[in-house]
């Protein structure tokens, strides 16, 4: 991250860990955690927005990201439990932070009538030498009008986090590609902008490396950001994938603010 007369240079990525107590064999979380140690010793971003985190990842990647304070962990949680947490480089500032349900009751955790499993939020409010930023992390099931309602929960709650005149960010697995109802909801409604408008290719692969057209992982912006840069990170560490999904980084530049 670097700071100049125009403003400040950061960078965000979406990372979708895979759930840790899944049997996937030689790609199970004890035949994959070092594959994490690797791809840390190399992409190290402002931000990391995590999804399908259990709390024993958490411990682990703590000890990898030293440098990095953490919000989003439901705590206590069911040992199922799967969160989704926002590591952030120590030199910003947390002044806020929220975990809520993507449901109609937001404070109680719940899940919306459609939904498979019960979905959640966490957005913090960030600063840096004066410089403000708004950071959410989500995850979304897979019906699509429970997709395009939590979109709509999302930009409600955003919305009134809006009296901080900051950019927003919002990373996640959203399970839906663009052009999905949910997508129309962000971009038309919610006045975001997505880092790969109309270069799509694919995120998840299941791992196998290959692109299969599933560009399910976003990052979502909207202020005074500029895109420098944007990237699907495929490369194999430590002898495989990381996950299941490909990771996304996304490099900014934040406009300088006078208050």
């Amino acid at each position: 991250m670097n700071t100049d007369k125009c403003g400040l240079t950061f960078s965000v990525m979406t990372l979708n860990l895979r759930f840790g107590r899944a049997e996937d064999g030689p790609n199970s979380w004890d035949n994959r955690k070092q594959r994490f140690v690797s791809f840390f010793e190399k992409h190290r971003p402002d931000f990391i927005g995590m999804q399908e985190a259990n709390d024993f990842q958490i411990v682990f990647l703590k000890k990898q990201l030293k440098e990095y304070h953490f919000i989003g962990q439901r705590s206590p949680a069911p040992s199922y439990w799967q969160d989704n947490v926002v590591f952030y480089k120590k030199e910003w500032e947390c002044h806020f932070q929220e975990r809520f349900f993507l449901t109609h009751t937001p404070s109680v955790p719940s899940r919306l009538a459609d939904s498979k499993w019960p979905r959640q939020c966490v957005i913090g409010f960030f600063k840096k030498n004066g410089t403000s930023l708004i950071y959410a992390n989500t995850h979304f099931d897979f019906e699509p009008s429970v997709q395009k309602q939590s979109a709509k929960i999302i930009i409600k709650k955003l919305n009134d986090f809006q009296k901080h005149e900051a950019p927003v960010i919002i990373t996640g697995d959203f399970n839906a590609k663009p052009g999905s109802l949910s997508y129309r909801e962000f971009i038309s409604k919610g006045a975001f902008r997505e880092i790969f408008h109309r270069e799509y290719s694919g995120t998840y692969h299941g791992f196998t490396g290959e692109c299969m057209k599933r560009h399910i992982d976003w990052i979502l912006y909207r202020g005074a950001l500029e895109l420098v840069e944007k990237k699907i990170i495929a490369e194999r560490y430590h002898g495989g994938f990381p996950s299941d999904h490909f990771p996304v980084l996304a490099q900014f530049r934040i406009a300088k603010q006078t208050s």
